[in-house]
């Protein structure tokens, strides 16, 4: 969790308004009618998202630690906790584009009175005792990751919303486009396995429960990609007949993609005699040499299973991930804020700074607490422990992920046919 010494005011008020600034930059391009929509269960509105994230550090700070705050609105208690049961009643998640009220405007007042008040508090933390103020950083640091999550889920679910717009439009027209123009072939890259060590140092800055405790596991030696699949590899896949053939399927990826018809990556389209994808730049040929992306487990999976490969575990990808930094250095590569603001993968291929940006990296590891895993106390517990069920690994961040949030031993968690995070794979392979 974070730094056990007291973060001086200044800096964590520079990073409590460069973070809720992150926020209302992103918003910039919508409309307000474009803020409002829930194009499928999983996507939540925009609006829904800036107020949340506000709720947050209301219930978690404001209401814990400042006497006779006022709350700005009592049935937004209800309207914006997302899954804390411990906290209180919910309004149900399918149900969130329902809310035509409050408005966008009144959203905005939200952030705005609470933004206010944790300013305040924050120039009064010199003032508390040790215990109070390390325990406000605490919350104020978690705060401050959940809104990263939220900025990178807020342009997941934009995406979704207007790629759903038979109009397609744009959420940000002037995005460059693709640069990767062509591919680089695939090299296996050699790992001796052993025991290795995974998960997150303590007292080496902030993390989440669930990268940690630090542990050792034994791997058999294997063999991982040198890049992500490309949208050519893809392709290749597709006309060999992969969504057609039974073999290379799990039994509930088979069913769930003839239930739902699915025969491409999502945002794909045939039109005449090309295959055309939906950006946040707007529509435009697939590009074969750029990583394919918004695939679920199941077809990466399957995919895998095609080119006589598989999916790498978690600890495989973290086991060579760590080769290619530096003690205690932060990873870089593509990400939302580096460069002209990355909102698509478009990396060249095969170089080693490709572990880190461009999109999330199904792993073949099931989502469950490590040995020795405890949950936060409180409802803070709630944030992470009681998903790990039915859910997979993915690694490495993506284009959409704030530069600066992630870690080598950073978790993130998908159902295996969601498919609608920035998510691509990398092959794998034993060598025994």
């Amino acid at each position: 969790m974070p730094h056990s010494a007291i973060e001086s005011s200044s800096a964590l008020l520079e990073h409590f308004r460069a973070t809720r600034a992150r926020s209302s930059f992103l918003v910039d391009p919508l409309a307000a009618e474009d803020m409002v929509v829930q194009s499928m269960p999983d996507v939540s509105p925009t609006k829904w998202h800036l107020a949340h994230v506000t709720w947050f550090f209301e219930t978690f700070v404001l209401r814990e630690f400042v006497q006779n705050y006022e709350v700005f609105d009592r049935q937004f208690e209800v309207l914006f906790n997302s899954y804390y049961e411990t906290v209180g009643r919910m309004h149900p998640r399918a149900e969130r584009g329902l809310l035509s009220r409050p408005t966008v405007e009144e959203v905005f007042r939200y952030r705005e009175h609470v933004d206010c008040a944790v300013e305040e508090l924050i120039a009064s933390i010199d003032r508390c005792s040790e215990a109070d103020a390390l325990e406000i950083q605490r919350r104020l640091e978690i705060g401050l990751h959940h809104e990263e999550q939220h900025q990178e889920l807020l342009l997941m679910d934009i995406k979704h919303v207007l790629g759903s717009n038979p109009l397609k439009p744009a959420y940000r027209p002037e995005l460059p486009g693709p640069d990767a123009s062509e591919t680089r072939p695939l090299r296996m890259l050699d790992h001796d396995g052993g025991l290795v060590e995974v998960g997150h140092r303590a007292g080496s800055g902030f993390s989440y429960d669930n990268e940690g405790p630090r542990h050792e596991v034994y791997l058999r030696p294997f063999r991982i990609a040198d890049r992500v699949v490309t949208s050519g590899e893809w392709l290749e896949f597709m006309d060999d007949g992969g969504y057609e053939r039974v073999d290379l399927w799990l039994a509930d990826g088979w069913s769930w993609a003839q239930n739902e018809g699915v025969r491409a990556p999502l945002y794909w389209r045939h039109d005449g005699d090309q295959h055309l994808v939906y950006s946040l730049a707007g529509e435009q040929p697939v590009d074969e040499a750029t990583p394919v992306v918004h695939i679920s487990y199941f077809e990466a999976d399957a995919f895998a299973r095609w080119a006589g490969k598989r999916l790498p575990t978690e600890f495989e990808w973290e086991a060579m991930a760590a080769t290619k930094l530096r003690s205690g250095e932060r990873p870089t590569g593509r990400m939302l804020g580096v460069g002209s603001d990355a909102c698509h993968p478009r990396s060249a291929l095969g170089s080693d700074e490709q572990w880190f940006g461009d999109l999330w990296e199904w792993t073949g590891s099931a989502y469950l607490g490590y040995p020795g895993f405890r949950p936060l106390e409180g409802s803070l517990g709630e944030y992470n422990g009681k998903f790990m069920s039915g859910q997979f690994v993915l690694r490495g961040g993506s284009c959409v992920t704030p530069n600066g949030h992630l870690r080598i031993s950073y978790r993130n968690f998908f159902y295996p046919k969601q498919r609608w995070a920035f998510a691509g794979l990398r092959l794998a392979e034993d060598t025994d």
